[in-house]
């Protein structure tokens, strides 16, 4: 009988993944900022910008030590944890707040996503995080495991590039304030903003590739993985 792989930081790795996903969803998506290189060069976004690409990050340092299946599980469970949290919110939204706490038009307003921005967050999560790992899980195979940041970049690229096709149409199209060219806009710069942080931060990811590698004694190559992530 074949024993079970015990691993000693898949399940940090896997807790960090899920923080990450719901801090920037829930928490970062409320408040837009804005940054300006120079005073003719302004970028205006939502400030889980800064964090959601990380979850990419964890995404591709899941599959390339672990392989796709213990990937696919942490895609579930980041998936489960964004349903409930948003269903959660919606609960306490509801609740009769107390007559003398006189916060609750403001605490409606910073939780008033709709459910369909939650709706289109949530599809975008799920078909752009599996399309990252399958990518980075391929890639892996036909380079022989060589080529490492084609590998990070490449289905980072593929990932987000799924992710803004479907959340910003899906989510901001026809909503009052958002004309077609202003959500084309923000799908192009938000995107090529992921993409940028992911290879800035690259040699952090080259390193804690190398060190997890070495430390779980894993290389997992997904020869004959079955890629449904609907499966076990």
């Amino acid at each position: 009988m074949e024993l079970k792989r015990t691993y000693k930081y898949l399940d940090i790795i896997t807790t960090a993944f899920v923080v990450i996903l719901l801090v920037s969803n829930l928490i970062g998506s409320l408040k837009v900022t804005r940054l300006c290189i120079a005073p003719d060069l302004c970028f205006s976004f939502t400030t889980g910008l800064f964090l959601f690409p990380a979850s990419y990050l964890i995404g591709d340092i899941l599959t390339e030590v672990y392989g796709y299946s213990k990937s696919r599980k942490v895609i579930w469970s980041g998936f489960a944890a964004l349903i409930l949290s948003n269903l959660l919110i919606q609960f306490f939204k509801i609740l009769p707040p107390d007559p003398n706490w006189g916060l609750q038009e403001a605490y409606s307003q910073i939780f008033n996503q709709s459910l369909r921005v939650s709706a289109a967050s949530m599809l975008a999560f799920f078909c752009g995080e599996f399309t990252n790992s399958f990518v980075i899980a391929k890639l892996k195979v036909i380079t022989k495991g060589k080529f490492q940041f084609l590998r990070i970049i490449g289905s980072t690229i593929a990932g987000e590039l799924v992710d803004s096709v479907i959340i910003y149409p899906l989510a901001f199209l026809g909503a009052p304030g958002f004309t077609p060219a202003l959500v084309l806009k923000i799908m192009i710069t938000n995107y090529c903003l992921k993409v940028l942080w992911e290879i800035l931060v690259y040699p952090l990811t080259k390193i804690l590739l190398k060190f997890l590698k070495k430390v779980e004694s894993e290389d997992y190559y997904d020869y004959e993985t079955d890629f449904n992530p609907f499966h076990a």
